[in-house]
């Protein structure tokens, strides 16, 4: 999706308004190719709301049938809502990863971060 940024750990991140150039609300989510390499996800790790993360850190987990991996955040932020629906739904990262899917709205930190992360080109290129 080209509105989005990536990681290479197969997070991605939108920007609630790519319009606004200062825009600091953003969502975070797993991408359809993470999804797809976990399997089944019965289990999402939240944070808990106004937790503070560094670029980088582990936010979460998912879990799956047969794995657990760890969440990253794309950005220094502050979460500012949860997917609550993933909860008692989880089955939505897999099935619907880039909207119901998603897993937190954030407040970035310092936008600039935005730069260090992939566009779709170089995220295709990295998954290929």
């Amino acid at each position: 999706m080209k509105d989005l940024k990536y990681t290479k750990e197969h997070e991605w991140l939108k920007l609630e308004d790519p319009s606004l150039k200062t825009s600091k609300i953003a969502y975070v989510g797993i991408t359809d190719f993470a999804q797809g390499e976990l399997g089944d996800v019965v289990f999402v790790e939240l944070p808990n709301i106004d937790d503070e993360f560094s670029q980088n850190d582990v936010f979460g987990t998912i879990e799956a049938v047969k794995t657990l991996a760890d969440l990253y955040i794309p950005v220094s932020a502050k979460i500012i809502e949860i997917n609550e629906t993933l909860e008692d739904q989880p089955e939505l990262v897999n099935s619907d990863p880039y909207n119901d899917g998603w897993i937190v709205k954030i407040e970035l930190s310092d936008t600039s971060e935005l730069d260090s992360l992939l566009d779709l080109d170089s995220y295709n290129e990295l998954i290929s």
